[in-house]
């Protein structure tokens, strides 16, 4: 039985979770890493400098733009197929934690930069995607130490929000449909800025509940 006047230890790192790409702590399995969802999350980032050469080398052909929606798309489903498999059959590992959302941010963060890079996209949009995403990845795992960040649907309503404007612009779309494309990726950018925002507040609520413990 447990010590009832031991002072509880402060939220942290515990060694057998890991940070999920949506913040979530998930048991994770010490076996070989050399397993289907792995090697999805290897192939989505294969798949970054496919995606990158087709789209800044092929931006004017109708015909490649095409195929380069297709080729981001396919990458977008391993990430759900994935995570799928880890869960169902227990074969969440470390490398997968690390590295799912490394691709997810690689892949997305190239599609931004690349519509940039084209002049379909303003650079400041893309900046502030990219501030937004590896910012907070990096203060998910610095929060760490306190505890894990639980993620809201927000944050799951931008991810599709994000990779629906990102297919449209990639798309050869008429002028009409190309307005519903700057639509959607004005709704990723507010959700994405809100969302940012709000896992700020979470993690200054995080430290100070916890250094209030102490």
């Amino acid at each position: 039985m447990a010590d009832a006047s031991a002072t509880p230890e402060p939220a942290g790192i515990r060694p057998d979770l890991a940070p999920s790409g949506d913040g979530v702590a998930v048991p994770v399995t010490e076996g070989s890493s050399l397993n289907v969802p792995n090697a999805l999350t290897a192939l989505r980032i294969v798949l970054v400098p496919v995606f990158a050469w087709m789209l800044l080398g092929h931006s004017a052909e109708p015909g490649w733009r095409v195929a380069t929606a297709a080729v981001f798309l396919a990458a977008i489903l391993t990430d759900s197929l994935d995570g799928y498999l880890a869960r169902k059959h227990d074969l969440v590992t470390r490398f997968g934690k690390l590295a799912d959302p490394i691709a997810d941010k690689a892949l997305t963060g190239m599609a931004f930069i690349g519509l940039s890079i084209i002049g379909e996209l303003p650079w400041w949009v893309t900046v502030v995607f990219l501030a937004r995403e590896w910012g907070i990845t990096v203060m998910r795992f610095v929060m760490l130490r306190y505890g894990v960040m639980a993620a809201g649907r927000g944050g799951k309503v931008k991810t599709v929000l994000q990779a629906i404007a990102v297919m449209l612009y990639l798309l050869p779309l008429p002028g009409w449909a190309h307005t519903v494309a700057v639509v959607v990726m004005g709704l990723a950018l507010l959700m994405t800025v809100v969302t940012g925002l709000d896992y700020v507040l979470k993690a200054v609520t995080l430290r100070r509940g916890v250094r209030a413990r102490r």
